[in-house]
């Protein structure tokens, strides 16, 4: 862990926002004011529009460690993905009792499916889901902006405000500054012995989505800045990137780093996908416009179409952090990962970089037979790359 005190206390704060959810004290306090909450399941659904009609959203995620799901199971069945019947049950015991409205992106057939048993079963006053083309050109674009202005519209109907463009730019505003932190976040971890471990950053990444931005600006300035400065140095056998699923799990995270990984990048969609590329207007065209633009070119999902966009930022980031070995862990069915993955391998065997693959579910931990496999993986990566000897 860090050594600097104030850093610590922190990394602190980030992990109890992390270990809490649902029941953070963030949350608590904003619906104490009377405020407003909204889930948003995938990473497709704009945050800056919720929070610029005055609620705070937060991420739909399912359990943060693998559990039982025989309510979830029993409503979306074995052979869909257990991230979504994670968060159906999750809904389903009333865990997730205090959103006011839940917005999802017609993503993956899991997202979809969720969102449908969710609005049969489950008391969500709002419920809205988006649809989001598989490309970007001229009509796509102009059609998941029409989806963002309709959902604009419902939520100005439900909260009886006027979401207006000096709202939208505030909003614009905080989330950028998010996206800037946690990009010189992950700078920090180009280094040869990063400040900050995996596990940490994730820690972090899963605080950012389930409390106030404002807060979590404010807090992860201040930590960057310690961080910047600290003599803390984690070292690991192979400078490791993790790919694949939704990843809210630290214990995974940790478990990996426990075998002498040091996991410096990442390609989830709850990570480097979350933090790249800021909203950015193009002359005077509606915020609301250019915020859809983003949702929509950003990082790539597994699931869009043609996918050299997604591989080459991948390539990029193999090459930018150095990375000597990529864990691909692939909940089982998630067809758009999976499907994605031998593309993948194809390219980072141009580069010399093996991949582990990892069938899981969502929620697991590093078992024995994971661990023995990691640990085997990073054997064969530090015969591919023995570090120098030192003097």
């Amino acid at each position: 862990m860090v050594n600097s005190r104030s850093a610590a206390e922190l990394l602190a704060k980030f992990r109890l926002v992390s270990d809490s959810f649902p029941e953070t004290t963030q949350i608590k306090a904003f619906k104490a004011r009377g405020g407003k909450v909204f889930g948003w399941l995938c990473a497709y659904v704009p945050e800056e529009l919720i929070y610029a009609a005055g609620a705070l959203p937060v991420r739909i995620t399912g359990y943060q460690d693998e559990t039982e799901l025989a309510e979830g199971t029993a409503h979306l069945s074995s052979v869909s993905c257990s991230f979504s019947r994670s968060c159906l049950q999750m809904a389903l015991k009333g865990e997730y009792k205090f959103l006011d409205g839940i917005i999802a992106g017609s993503t993956c057939d899991g997202a979809r499916r969720l969102f449908d048993h969710w609005c049969r079963y489950v008391d969500t006053p709002f419920s809205q889901i988006i649809s989001v083309p598989r490309k970007y050109n001229t009509s796509t674009a102009e059609f998941f902006y029409s989806e963002v202005i309709s959902l604009k519209s419902n939520l100005e109907k439900y909260l009886a405000v006027n979401i207006t463009d000096e709202a939208l730019l505030n909003a614009i505003h905080i989330y950028n500054r998010s996206r800037e932190i946690l990009a010189k976040l992950y700078e920090l971890r180009k280094r040869d012995d990063p400040p900050i471990s995996g596990g940490e950053t994730l820690e972090i990444l899963n605080a950012a989505v389930r409390m106030s931005p404002t807060t979590f600006n404010d807090w992860a300035a201040e930590l960057l800045a310690q961080l910047d400065k600290s003599t803390v140095k984690h070292h690991g056998r192979a400078r490791i990137m993790v790919i694949g699923s939704v990843l809210n799990n630290v214990s995974f995270m940790e478990s990996i780093e426990a075998q002498g990984a040091l996991v410096v990048t990442d390609g989830l969609c709850n990570g480097i996908r979350y933090l790249s590329d800021p909203v950015i207007r193009q002359g005077n065209e509606p915020p609301l416009q250019a915020i859809a633009r983003r949702y929509l070119t950003a990082f790539p999902c597994a699931r869009m179409f043609p996918a050299k966009e997604r591989f080459d930022r991948l390539v990029r980031l193999m090459q930018d952090y150095r990375i000597d070995g990529i864990i691909s862990e692939n909940i089982r069915y998630c067809v758009s990962n999976a499907h994605d993955l031998p593309m993948l391998q194809e390219k980072a065997r141009t580069l010399g970089i093996p991949i582990l693959e990892l069938d899981i579910e969502y929620g697991t931990s590093c078992s024995g037979q994971i661990q023995t496999r990691v640990q085997a993986f990073l054997e064969m990566l530090e015969v591919k790359h023995p570090k120098p000897m030192a003097r």
